[in-house]
């Protein structure tokens, strides 16, 4: 038999393996007992696997661009990614191959195309008239360090500066160097005695193309005549200069410096400048020059028609104002306005209503690129007020520690989510619309609703719509607001298990269809909410605290402390509800001094006002035992019908009715087994001698739980918190013994080994034994060593019966055994299809009810889901429970297992969803190497394994989740989300959902040059740059200063556009026009080969002539 596995395993990716899976099966089943078979309507060819969309704010930010005829806005960051936004909902992921930081971003205005300079010192042109954007040149710099471009509006020239300090010129459309190139040392000649410094700054008259103005870092300025190559006029300054911007006549120019200064210089006077602002420094009385400040990073020069120009810088400050936030300055004739940002400014770019340098530019709006944010500041509306941001980058605001998505929801869940999230907007926004407008919606296919809540580290949750592949904001929860806030840092109670965020969300349980939601924080709290839309004052909040003891019975109890309650004996039908408990429990230390019956958080004692939305129903606390802190959650789970919520830690798990504020159920992990425990385990001895566990030091010092590693929802940062030993700890207040005990992490090997945590919890009902007739509810218990228990419950009638009776909770013996932590459980009935867990539908519960709907509700049961008794006996489920290292599927009520999948034997599983996709059901799981599997189900044959991205963090481990309808997500970076598709159909509908970036604008028309600006010649010169920089008269560039490389964007488009019919002659045509380049790139290099090889032979018959006559000593 075992062999037989072997073999199973070896051929487990291929179909076959599922017929011989099924044999194997069928040789354990009872004779007369087969199976019946199911038809199963998920095929391969049914999956497969592409990213759909990223959302959040761009990582690690570096460069901003804007086209202001297509109102298209372009982020750069860090990682060579590229964000493109246009109007809400058009926006844009791209990727640059190399992953280099991108330096600066050029659009070619109105053309959809962009120019993005890299640190690796490569240019790329995108083409972004495609749905999916791609680059269709590159050109890579071999000698030379790019550090700043420059395109001119409606030109096809692009100017690149360099750390030498020379300028070179590439033609956009070719993407090849010109062999005009400006030398520094010629620009500068005898001006200054030193190199001038990398360019920072390069830009053409608005006036006159013809006059290139270069700004070098050192703080030197030439006016380049292109035409005689020689430049105009020099304008030096002792300070450096970070950037440089024209008035748009042409006649002024603006440099900001590296002490907080700008200087404004006429054109024509280059000897000093006309002005000199100190925007931040303090004016001595004097006459003195003021105090040098912080450079200024960054100023532009925007003028009006009817009135003062604006001046907008960032950087500047006086080096006095420490603690001072990053700010923007706004400086409008004699008012100065200072902006504070949140975060610092990476880049600025004001928009205006022109796209013409020499015109007046009318400013309109301020796009701030902040380091976490992006802010959009209306300079039209006094006291500069920002517009309200319609895109989904908030996600970050605090870091997100867990996330779940729901595709299918019902249809009244998003609007009664908006509703209530509407009240919660900010005021004091601009009036006006959003000014980023460009690009066009794509066309949703998808008709069904997706919500995502992400839970985040200061306690908050927030719920998305995400449906077709938008992502908006609909609701935020503050769960933190049921606890006292310390009110200053000495007063934080040394409870806390972490030292920071310990209100952080780390598992949510959530059932659309009642609207009950459940979370467990770290603190190891739970808390229950309903969804009401009425607003409630509630007097007290309801709470209940739990005892969760690792105990087997100790024979010995040491003297002088009292033994704690013991649980509910296993056999026991009806374990007695505890009461629940008035406010704080008062005994906060046992006779031994050690802290006890202490939970970590106080929650707050006066009445809460709770707005409409998600409002507290009961808050539940693990409290410290003997100084032990409370063990954090693994695992949650509510049930609306059955009114219970149950969770469990590496101690065990607890039952609580939410209905009747009662404790049902409340065992160690062991005692859960009775006396069919597989494993050997030793008591533990006495408590005085114990060396308790903290925190998640189990998972940090070295793992047994494999799945620890990767189920546990904390931040790598919270588990490296909790973990350390004392003696690592030096801040820690020694004193405090109880305190200092409860962090350690010295746990006895056996007792390590005998922790065995509860890892997956789901309501069902179900057959819960081999002699049921009929299916009952029960509770279905997984834990970390791959054992499965079943609880029974018995539930009193609905109605007032379900508030007075309890409902009686009893484990039924059953217990089925897999390899590796169990993670995921779920019921199919005989036809295959899937058993939803029984749930109530929602209703509004704070309005007095009706009479006679009080009648109904009483004469109602429960469950949603109940068996009809016209059901045979021999009609049967199958419970599918995953683990981390396979699948089974067992056959109840017989509990046979009809098919059983080995999913991994060298990785281990982070997440496997059951989930429905067009009209059939798989399993879907991510594995820690970076597969993504699908197997169909009841059979669970293979239908989908694709290599996408390995567990490189546990962000993703913590994030990742399929739903239903082949979607699936996970926090790619801090600040985003990556949405994925396992389901063909989603991905050949993909191009169609894509919004367009770009769309067909008329350009605008040029200024008027104006009646005597013509006659006498003022107006704006054009130049013939084609004459200037073409190969005609400036000659080729050297080969070996930069390389082209042509990009994949002219066949990915053809692939882009692809779809349907046309597509696939389109994709065959395409494969033929591959397989003749590829060939006749084959011919080239054949003969390329032959010719070299030909070359060699000649080189080597004459190096054999040269040398045939010589002695050894003359060579």
């Amino acid at each position: 038999m075992r062999k037989f596995n072997i073999r199973k395993v070896l051929d487990g990716l291929t179909a076959g393996s599922s017929s011989a899976s099924q044999q194997q099966q069928q040789q354990q089943h009872l004779p007369g007992n087969r199976e019946p078979e199911i038809q199963e309507t998920l095929q391969s060819e049914h999956f497969q696997l592409c990213k759909t969309v990223r959302h959040g704010f761009p990582y690690q930010p570096s460069a901003l661009a804007f086209d202001p005829v297509q109102k298209i806005l372009a982020v750069g960051t860090q990682t060579g990614a590229l964000r493109l936004f246009g109007r809400p909902g058009v926006e844009c992921y791209c990727q640059h191959d190399s992953g280099a930081a991108v330096i600066q971003l050029q659009f070619l205005i109105n053309e959809g195309a962009l120019v993005s300079a890299l640190a690796d010192d490569t240019l790329h042109l995108w083409n972004l008239r495609q749905k999916r954007p791609a680059i269709l040149h590159s050109l890579k710099f071999c000698r030379e360090r790019v550090t700043f471009c420059h395109l001119p509006f409606q030109s096809k020239w692009l100017y690149v500066g360099t750390e030498r300090g020379n300028i070179h010129i590439v033609n956009v459309e070719s993407f090849t160097l010109s062999g005009y190139v400006i030398m520094w040392n010629k620009a500068i000649e005898l001006s200054s005695k030193s190199h001038p410094g990398p360019v920072v700054h390069i830009s053409d008259n608005p006036m006159d193309e013809g006059k290139l103005l270069i700004g070098f870092e050192s703080g030197t300025v030439v006016l380049w005549d292109l035409k005689s190559k020689k430049a105009d006029y020099r304008y030096t300054y002792d300070e450096a200069i970070h950037s440089v911007a024209w008035h748009h006549e042409g006649k002024q120019f603006i440099c900001s410096h590296s002490d907080g200064t700008l200087t404004i210089w006429n054109v024509r006077s280059p000897a000093k400048p006309v002005q000199t602002i100190t925007p931040h420094g303090k004016q001595l009385k004097d006459g003195k020059k003021p105090e040098p400040c912080k450079p200024i990073l960054k100023v532009e020069f925007k003028t009006t028609r009817s009135g003062e120009p604006f001046i907008i810088l960032s950087g500047g400050l006086s080096y006095d104002t420490v603690g001072r936030r990053p700010c923007l300055t706004v400086m409008h004739g004699k008012s100065t306005a200072v902006l504070e940002m949140d975060y610092s400014i990476v880049d600025f770019l004001t928009l205006c209503e022109t796209p013409y340098p020499n015109d007046f530019q009318e400013p309109y709006a301020v796009v701030v690129l902040l380091e976490k944010d992006l802010v959009l500041i209306d300079l039209a509306q006094n006291g500069y007020p920002i517009f309200e941001n319609p895109y989904p980058l908030s996600i970050h605001e605090s870091p997100v520690t867990c996330c779940e998505y729901f595709a299918d929801c019902p249809v009244d869940l998003i609007p009664a989510l908006y509703s209530v999230g509407a009240r919660q907007k900010r005021q004091g926004y601009s009036k006006k619309e959003w000014p980023i407008n460009g690009g066009n919606w794509g066309l949703g296919a998808q008709s069904y609703s997706e919500i995502i809540i992400t839970g985040h580290a200061d306690g908050s949750i927030k719920f998305w719509d995400a449906s077709a592949i938008t992502l908006q904001v609909l609701y935020k929860l503050k769960t933190s607001k049921v606890f006292e806030k310390s009110r200053n840092k000495d007063e934080k109670p040394n409870t806390d298990i972490v030292d920071e965020d310990p209100y952080a969300i780390q598992i949510i349980s959530w059932c659309p269809e009642s609207r009950m939601l459940c979370i467990a924080g770290v603190s190891a709290h739970v808390i229950i909410y309903r969804f009401s839309k009425q607003e409630v004052i509630t007097e007290v909040i309801p709470m209940l605290e739990v005892r969760l003891l690792y105990e087997i019975s100790d024979v010995e109890t040491p003297e002088g402390e009292q033994a704690p309650p013991l649980p509910t004996p296993v056999g026991s039908a009806n374990p007695q509800p505890i009461p629940p408990q008035s406010h704080p429990s008062t005994s906060s230390s046992s006779s031994d001094g050690l802290r006890d019956n202490v939970p970590c958080l106080k929650v707050k004692s006066s009445p809460l006002k709770q707005s409409p939305g998600y409002q507290t129903e009961l808050v539940i606390q693990l409290v410290w035992v003997s100084g032990e802190p409370p063990q954090q959650i693994t695992s949650l789970a509510v049930n609306s019908s059955y009114g219970l919520v149950v969770f469990g830690n590496c101690n065990g798990i607890a039952m609580v009715d939410y209905l009747q504020k009662a404790v049902l159920l409340n065992l160690g992990t062991i005692e859960l087994y009775g006396s069919n425990d597989p494993y050997r385990r030793e008591p533990r001895s006495p408590r005085k001698s114990r060396q308790p566990s903290g925190g998640l030091c189990d998972i940090s010092e070295g793992a047994v739980v494999p799945e620890d590693r990767c189920k546990s929802p904390t931040s790598a940062k919270m588990s490296r918190k909790l973990s350390l030993p004392t003696d690592l700890k030096p801040d820690l207040d020694i004193k405090d013994n109880s305190f200092s005990r409860s962090r350690s992490s010295s746990v006895t090997s056996i007792d390590k080994e005998s922790r065995e945590a509860i890892s997956a919890l789901h309501f069902c009902e179900t057959f819960t034994r081999k002699t049921d007739s009929a299916p009952s509810p029960c509770l279905w218990v997984g834990t970390t060593l791959g054992t499965v228990l079943v609880i029974a419950l018995n539930l009193p009638p609905g109605g007032e019966q379900r508030l007075l009776q309890p409902v009686i909770v009893s484990p039924s013996g059953t217990i089925l055994r897999l390899k590796g932590a169990i993670l995921r459980m779920a019921f199919l009935d005989s036809t295959g299809c899937l058993v939803p867990p029984a749930h109530e539908p929602w209703k509004e519960h704070n309005v007095p009810e009706e009479k006679d709907e009080k009648e109904k509700l009483k004469k109602r049961r429960p469950v949603s889901v109940s068996p009809s008794s016209s059901q045979e006996i021999s009609e049967n489920q199958y419970a599918v429970i995953c683990s981390e290292k396979q699948a089974k599927v067992i056959s109840l009520p017989s509990q046979n297992c009809a098919y059983k999948q080995n999913i991994t034997e060298t990785s281990f599983v982070l997440r496997g969803d059951i989930v429905s996709l067009s009209n059939g059901i798989c399993l879907a799981c991510f594995c820690a190497n970076g597969h993504i599997m699908t197997f169909s189900l009841p059979s669970l044959r293979p239908l989908l394994d694709v290599y996408y991205l390995p567990l490189t963090n546990m962000r993703i481990a913590r994030t990742f989740c399929f739903t239903n309808n082949g979607q699936a997500l996970y926090l790619v970076s801090p600040t985003e989300i990556q949405r994925l598709t396992y389901s063909q159909e989603t991905c050949e509908n993909l191009q169609e959902m894509l919004g367009e970036l770009f769309t067909p604008v008329e350009t605008p028309e040029a200024p008027n040059r104006g009646f005597f600006k013509g006659l006498f010649g003022g107006g704006a010169q054009s130049l013939d740059r084609e004459e200037l920089f073409g190969e005609s008269s400036s000659g080729k560039a050297s080969r070996s200063l930069a390389q082209h490389i042509p990009g994949p964007g002219g066949i990915e488009g053809v692939k882009g556009a692809a779809s349907g019919v046309v597509g696939e002659l389109a994709r065959a045509r395409l494969a033929l026009d591959e397989r003749g380049q590829k060939l006749s790139d084959l011919e080239e290099r054949t003969a390329a080969m032959l010719s070299s090889a030909d070359s060699f032979s000649k080189h080597a018959h004459e190096m054999m002539l040269k040398y045939k006559d010589k002695k050894w000593y003359q060579f």
